[in-house]
């Protein structure tokens, strides 16, 4: 017969042990797991296809003697847990060239400022700081505080359709650097 005193005490200090490095053990787990789970599932970290081509008109809706027409650009945008359909994200003028399409931003190299078309005067005007562009994006005036011409944006034309890849740029700067 043996006797009770005999049977295993529970230590505390020993549970205490365990349990601790049990919490620490799962976190050390979950942690990098629920990271990994969230960056997987994050739809802001995947490419939402602004670097891509965007439908933006229809080739016969711009006028056939090159005057600009403002087109906004508008694309779809997922978060997490919503989806929003034609968001507006930026806008371009579209003008009809020969059997092509060119597009200039409508943002102003010099301050970022939105651009607008005089057809009066047959030119872009910056109200920020009056500036004038031609038709073409050039500058028009060459006192201008404007460093460059308005930024031009690749173009295609897909059965009757116009694609433009759109795109930010750096302002204030000389050259032409896109925006991450």
């Amino acid at each position: 017969m043996s006797n009770s005193s005999d049977a295993p005490v529970p230590n505390r200090r020993g549970f205490l042990k365990e349990a601790a490095a049990g919490a620490i053990g799962g976190c050390c787990v979950l942690v990098p797991a629920a990271a990994g789970i969230v960056a997987w599932l994050d739809p802001l970290s995947r490419d939402a296809g602004e670097a891509g081509y965007l439908r933006v008109a229809q080739l016969a809706a711009l006028p056939v003697d090159g005057t600009p027409r403002r087109v906004t650009i508008v694309m779809e945008k997922t978060d997490a847990w919503t989806r929003q359909h034609a968001v507006p994200i930026g806008a371009v003028y579209l003008r009809r060239v020969g059997d092509g399409v060119v597009a200039l931003h409508s943002i102003c190299p010099h301050a970022g400022c939105f651009v607008d078309y005089q057809a009066s005067r047959k030119s872009f005007f910056c109200p920020c700081h009056e500036s004038t562009f031609a038709e073409d994006g050039s500058i028009n005036d060459p006192h201008s505080p404007s460093p460059r011409g308005l930024d031009t944006l690749d173009v295609e034309v897909r059965a009757g359709e116009v694609w433009v890849r759109f795109e930010n740029f750096r302002t204030g700067s000389r050259t032409k650097v896109p925006v991450a």
